[in-house]
């Protein structure tokens, strides 16, 4: 590259840097229009989804090298670097647009509902500026205000909560990376790479940028964040697969080096890395919107239609009996439409949902916002990741094969059958502990007790997880560190993934030979034995023993599981002076690598959480179809899938298998499973979709994130809710997409935790039934809060009625409206939230959220026509009473609309100031009545089919609180003289409580028998038009 002119190198690295701009424009331009609800032609939108379209590991490294103007052994030179730094920017993830405080709290303030009461309340700012005598239109239109406020800053405070727990998972990426510089080797900030840098990786470091490996020794990193393999993958020089996720000679920005080492040459940083494309594609992925909302809107559309409805009729009735009084028609015209808005839903909603979300927390579960805890409940379908989600992302020991049986050993879902004293068994163990490079290590500022102390499970250790899953084993037996110093190491071949096997030479504890052992790929091993060991005698390997082999090594294969094979040969020590073990391509080593004894194997696999199995049956139980998508290989997949219960039935494969035909001959219907590879995606159409996930047991594997992405769109598109659960990068545009995101607290990555709704503290799957169970248990609760606090909309509105059609004096003035909606009821409703499950709710289907809606017509038919009727003549019924005793019976009061508040005119032979205490008093008594009977509709409200006997008041104490608060409110609005003044009532003596009551025993009555009938006859006409 020296050759090349100063003016060559800078336009050709303008040009280089012209086509990123190009390209990364053409995707910022496609994110903003996306972002702005702009359709976006399917053709581009192909071209962000499709897999990353990279050259870099196919063409060879000098030409590589040569298009990012860098030397392979000086790296770049100084002048370059400055001009990259100008043009590339900052090797670092652009986060997230952060949105800014004000908008968020805009957005609560924005919702639905709030903007229902907003209008209401410049309904009554209006009414208020035509007639501006009578204050109590401004009174309302201010409470109304505070409502919304207060409610949206409550939603605010709990969501910015959430958030706060959020921003302390951030810190994700490589600090300090090692560069060759002009042929100096420099530690400089990972941020400060440029595209061209030559950097040194070795083992412990993260990943600086994408990376081409130049030259190796052993490297492996662990991609497991990004493509959801396990197992740290070997990288080489050569390319060995053209799909760039795949192949061996890349490496990725934040993936980790587990050990070995590189020389690599930087050719993507910051937001052009995959990861960044991964976070790209999430940030892209249009959200869904939370099924609570959808309810919430169509509620809201409801209540509005009827509460305009009902104005504009009584508009047109006032107008046609007052002829033409428009002022006065048109302020009560307004107060109707006010009176049909449940003010008290909007706080009873978030709160409820709030309470909720803390009681989740307290099972580990962060909600990040409080819609999608119902969104939880009506989950149809969970997609969840494999890797660390539903397995331990730990390789532990499952089996072992020796003396030509397998045993099992103790994993999470099974217990172990082996003798640690057998003679066959303890030959294994010494190759093991032997043949092995992992080590224990104490875990920064630990002491040796604290070590010691520490289960051997938790331990951290350094070396790849298959060994570090030996060294636990044989821990819990044998301390491996003492056992290694007795066997000193002379030397050692590591392992490679040529040979696929790794040997090292020993010296023995009171034994003048030494011994070789060996581990690796049991065919590769086992083609250097001549002998094998049977309960602890040597004999030569037979056909038999052959047989055997194959076919045990076969069954642990099957189920998934990673099989390393062990032998061992005693040699005589060397004799001679000066004599060291060595071994080189050309000569070859001077100690056997034939003639071994074989042991037997150790088969390892990553077990599923212990907790899993049992939520994976929940779910099922509960109607949710739990599909596993995982970048993992297919029999893995499908080994666990069985373990943990998502497949339980046999896939095509496994009847051909049993009938001894082929698979495209079994008939379609029959199999009940089905496992399917990544790359039978990429051909999919929309009809392999619909025959896919019709299957009831689904697993797919070696997926990458587009892939997961589409799953989760076909499911949606199949009208199901989905919840996607993962801890990786890899998975972030699924959780996003997802109906909603569950991440994993402590294995997951930020930008995983990032993308979704929801995030497991404990990373345990089974949380998510919790969630589920909560999700169901709020919206059955906010039904009934709904039901209950719609009961008291008829009895406020029906005075306005009777005012316009019949001439009476108005029977509940506005301000005991609200003292009712957001006072009286608010408490009761409020603590419906905390109402246990009737049933078990987690033995129903999910709810359809196409059909089965919160508000049904069911529901608005209870509460309206109902109980609502029945409130309504109890209420009137104690007005009627107060005002018969002070002379006014009802059929005087009939059109008194201009008479009644005349000073001259006489009325039952009372003036105006004694027919005015007379009115308020009767008042006082309608708003008593609303509130004694609405106590009846609460007690009712607590089942929707159970008898209120047999679910009992025990279960939920705070309702009773809920009760005395209320009753409390009432007597203090009743009998205290400063708020007589305020509320314009008037203390009731002890006989006025009492003509309502009759009333509220007739709803609690009426309930139970309509709710015995629904249980003596299921599916009866009674349920069928009342059971909501």
């Amino acid at each position: 590259h020296h050759a090349m002119t100063a003016p060559d190198r800078r336009r050709s690295m303008e040009k280089l840097a012209t086509t990123y701009r190009e390209r990364s424009d053409r995707f910022d331009m496609l994110k903003e229009r996306l972002r702005a609800g702009a359709k976006v032609a399917p053709a581009e939108l192909k071209d962000l989804k499709r897999e990353l379209e990279m050259d870099e590991h196919k063409i060879e490294p000098g030409e590589l090298a040569a298009r990012l103007q860098t030397s392979l052994s000086l790296g770049l030179s100084a002048d370059v670097v400055h001009f990259k730094q100008q043009t590339f920017g900052p090797n670092e993830l652009t986060p997230p647009p952060q949105e800014p405080e004000w908008r968020k709290f805009m957005r609560q303030l924005t919702q639905f509902f709030s903007l229902l009461l907003i209008a209401g309340s410049v309904l009554s700012f209006i009414g208020y500026g035509l007639s501006s005598t009578d204050p109590s239109n401004l009174y309302i239109a201010v409470v109304l205000l505070i409502v919304v406020l207060l409610t949206a800053t409550f939603s605010y405070l709990q969501d910015r909560s959430s958030s706060k727990v959020m921003e302390k998972f951030r810190n994700f990426l490589p600090q300090q990376a090692t560069v060759i510089r002009g042929g100096v080797k420099a530690k400089i900030a990972a941020r400060d790479i440029v595209p061209g840098d030559l950097v040194e990786i070795i083992g412990g470091d993260k990943i600086p940028a994408d990376v081409r490996i130049v030259s190796t020794t052993g490297l492996k990193v662990d991609n497991s964040s990004l493509t959801g393999e396990p197992e740290p993958q070997a990288r080489a020089i050569k390319m060995s697969h053209e799909n760039p996720l795949e192949t061996k000679n890349l490496a990725f920005f934040g993936t980790l080096a587990t050990e070995g080492q590189a020389l690599a040459l930087v050719f993507q940083t910051g937001d052009r890395t995959v990861i960044s494309q991964i976070a790209g594609l999430a940030s892209q992925t249009s959200e869904e919107e939370t099924t609570l909302h959808r309810e919430i809107h169509h509620f809201v559309k409801i209540i509005t239609a009827f509460a305009l409805i009902s104005g504009f009729v009584f508009l047109a009735v006032g107008l046609g009996i007052t002829k033409g009084a428009v002022i006065s028609n048109l302020i009560f015209m307004i107060g109707i439409i006010v009176a049909n808005v449940p003010e008290g839903l909007l706080p009873t909603v978030t709160v409820s949902l709030a309470l909720t979300a803390k009681r989740m927390a307290s099972k580990n579960v962060l909600v990040k916002t409080l819609e999608c805890v119902e969104t939880l409940g009506s989950t149809t379908t969970i997609c969840s990741d494999k890797t660390g989600t539903l397995t331990q992302n730990v390789m532990t020991i499952a089996h072992l094969w020796y003396d030509s049986r397998i045993f099992k050993c103790q994993t999470s879902t099974q217990v172990a059958e082996f003798d640690p004293a057998s003679p066959t068994y303890l030959a294994l163990r010494r190759v093991a502990i032997l043949c092995n490079r992992a080590v224990f290590r104490k875990d920064g500022e630990q002491t040796d007790a604290e070590f010691e102390a520490q289960p051997i499970d938790q331990r951290k250790t350094i070396g790849d997880a298959s060994e570090t899953g030996i060294i636990k084993f044989c821990q819990k037996q044998i301390d491996i560190m003492q056992f290694r110093e007795q066997h000193p190491k002379l030397f050692e071949i590591p392992f490679n993934s040529i040979n696929k096997f790794q040997v090292s030479v020993h010296s023995l504890p009171g034994d003048p030979r030494h011994l070789v052992v060996m581990k690796g790929a049991p065919e590769r091993v086992f083609g250097r034995c001549t002998r094998y060991v049977q309960n602890g005698e040597e004999l030569p390997i037979t056909d038999e023993f052959r047989r055997s082999f194959q076919t045990n090594y076969e069954a642990l294969g099957a189920m998934g599981e990673r099989v390393l094979g062990f032998a061992y040969q005693h040699i005589a020590a060397p004799t001679e002076p000066g004599f060291a073990y060595q071994n080189d391509e050309v000569s070859g080593s001077n100690f056997p690598m034939e003639g071994h004894t074989f042991v037997g194997f150790m088969a390892l696999i990553d077990p599923p959480r212990p907790s899993v199995p049992q939520a994976v049956k929940d779910c099922k139980i509960a109607g949710i179809k739990v599909i596993m998508v995982t970048g993992d290989h297919p029999i893995t997949a499908e080994a666990i899938a069985r373990q943990v219960g998502i497949i339980t039935g046999e896939t095509a494969e496994d009847i051909a298998k049993r009938e001894g035909v082929p698979v495209a001959s079994v008939a379609p219907g029959r199999a009940q499973a089905i496992v399917i590879h990544g790359e039978q995606i990429k051909e999919f159409q929309l009809e392999d979709w619909n025959r896919v996930l019709a299957y009831p047991q689904i697993v797919f594997a070696r997926t990458s994130p587009q892939q997961k992405l589409l799953i989760v769109e076909n499911c949606q598109r199949r009208n199901e809710i989905v919840a996607v659960t993962g801890d990786g990068v890899n998975d972030s545009p699924a959780l996003k997409k997802a109906n909603i995101g569950v991440a994993m607290g402590i294995a997951g990555s930020d930008v995983s935790k990032e993308a979704a709704d929801l995030i497991l503290l404990d990373d345990n799957f089974s949380s998510i039934v919790l969630g589920v169970e909560e999700g169901r248990l709020i919206f059955h609760n906010l039904k009934k809060s709904i039901s209950y606090t719609l009961v008291h909309i008829l009895p406020e509105i029906i005075p306005y009625v009777v005012y316009i059609i019949l001439g009476l004096p108005i029977a509940l003035t506005t301000l005991l409206i609200l003292v009712i909606d957001l006072g009286t009821d608010m408490f009761p409703s409020i603590c419906l939230a905390y109402e246990p499950a009737e049933s078990d709710i987690m033995l129903r289907p999910p709810r359809n959220a196409m059909t089965d809606k919160m508000v049904t017509d069911r529901l608005i038919s209870r509460s309206y026509l109902q109980l609502g009727v029945i409130e309504t003549l109890g209420a009137f019924f104690a007005f009627f009473v107060v005002m018969a005793e002070f002379n006014l019976p009802p059929w005087m009061l009939v059109g008194t609309v201009a008479t009644f508040p005349d000073e001259n005119v006489v009325l039952g032979g009372l003036g105006f100031k004694e027919r005015l205490a007379a009115l308020e008093q009767a008042q006082t008594a309608y708003f008593v009545a609303i509130v004694i009977c609405q106590l009846a509709s609460l007690l009712s409200s607590k089942t929707t089919k159970m008898s209120l006997a047999e679910h009992g008041l025990r279960k939920n104490m705070r309702l009773l609180y809920g009760i005395i608060a209320g009753l409390v409110l009432v007597v203090l609005v009743v009998y205290v003289p400063a708020l007589n003044m305020v509320f314009s009532t008037q203390p009731l003596p002890l006989v006025h409580w009492l003509p309502s009551i009759p009333f509220s025993f007739l709803i609690f009555f009426y309930e139970e028998l309509r709710k015995l009938v629904m249980r003596l006859s299921p599916m009866g006409f009674i349920e069928r038009h009342t059971y909501y």
